[in-house]
């Protein structure tokens, strides 16, 4: 397991990709669920640097790990921001168009749609958010 701490800031997803992106090249992922899982993390911890401390700044986890029975790899997200479950919003009608969908909850959707597992709590005063993809 590789875990980084590091501001919750938008500015930040770039080295947490990066960092996570590391650990995927050495476990020998796909170029194609390297992407899957970028994606993930510009929705995810975007959303963490967006609301989880807004107005301020606080930090967050990163941790990277891998699973063996399936084998699979687990990133999970991890906050003291404002609780919040992104799990518990109904997901979006796709077959409205964007101006009748309204705003929101299309990234979260993706990533359900993209990674093999999701799933939130809130515990010990934080919010922690995992996905899996099956390798």
């Amino acid at each position: 397991m590789k875990e980084l701490t590091i501001d919750a800031t938008v500015e930040n997803i770039d080295p947490v990709t990066e960092f996570v992106n590391e650990q995927l090249e050495k476990l020998g992922c796909s170029l194609k669920t390297r992407m899957q899982i970028d994606i993930a993390i510009d929705e995810l911890f975007g959303n963490i640097a967006q609301y989880a401390y807004h107005p301020g700044v606080g930090p967050a986890t990163v941790r990277v790990e891998l699973r063996e029975d399936p084998i699979a790899v687990v990133v999970t997200f991890i906050d003291r921001g404002v609780p919040y479950d992104p799990l518990a919003k109904e997901d979006p009608n796709t077959a409205l168009s964007a101006e009748e969908r309204g705003i929101g909850g299309l990234g979260i959707y993706m990533v359900k749609k993209t990674m093999d597992g999701i799933a939130y709590e809130y515990k010990d005063g934080q919010n922690i958010l995992r996905i899996t993809k099956n390798l």
